[in-house]
């Protein structure tokens, strides 16, 4: 076995570790609204829920190198608000290329050709090209020497058409196609995907093509 000790090396080092080990990492395309009026969006991928009741989601935003905060991390300290979206296959490309460093009165929407769309309930917009969006205020804020922690609680759920079924609760899995980091440039698809059954009556754990049940 490789023994690292976490407390002898660098936090370069320690980022490098986990990022590239604790994965894939689903990734937040976040949108927020500065107070020049121009909308951001950045992708994250240090990103994930975090329960259900109440319905709340994380994410974490890392100061830059000279100290300063991201765009994203200043606009919800400012405003408490924030559009969390799911990126698939198509918008992977456009989604990588929000995370290029611009001028706060620059839009990476426009930037890459992504469509904002007016919210239900909070002032950032949604992306038209994304399946899925959610609508979050701030609820809590960590911070630590090195980033931002922020807990939002979903308020609205937009999903594109036909994903989801309001009657049986249940996401149409074969339609859904999420990318996830998997650490420096690498991303991965979700398209190679088995469940596992234990049937009482098998000896052994078996799993099915998800594409087959």
């Amino acid at each position: 076995m490789t023994e690292i000790d976490f407390e002898q090396i660098s936090s370069y080092q320690r980022y490098k570790l986990m990022a590239s080990l604790i994965v894939p990492r689903p990734i937040a395309l976040v949108t927020t609204m500065g107070a020049n009026g121009v909308a951001n969006a950045a992708p994250f991928s240090m990103f994930n829920m975090m329960g259900e009741d109440p319905p709340i989601v994380m994410i974490s935003i890392n100061r830059l190198t000279d100290g300063r905060l991201k765009d994203t991390a200043a606009n919800i300290l400012a405003s408490g608000e924030f559009v969390v979206h799911m990126s698939d296959e198509p918008m992977a490309a456009r989604m990588h290329a929000c995370g290029e460093s611009l001028p706060a009165d620059v839009s990476e929407l426009a930037r890459v050709g992504l469509t904002p769309v007016a919210s239900h309930c909070v002032k950032p917009p949604r992306i038209l090209e994304a399946p899925v969006a959610f609508e979050c205020v701030l609820q809590e804020t960590l911070e630590t020497p090195s980033r931002y922690v922020f807990i939002g609680r979903v308020r609205w759920l937009a999903a594109r058409d036909g994903l989801i079924d309001t009657q049986a609760w249940r996401v149409n899995l074969r339609d859904y196609h999420p990318v996830g980091r998997f650490g420096a440039s690498f991303y991965t698809t979700t398209r190679d995907r088995f469940a596992i059954q234990d049937a009482q009556d098998r000896p052994a754990l078996t799993t099915t093509p998800i594409d087959q049940i």
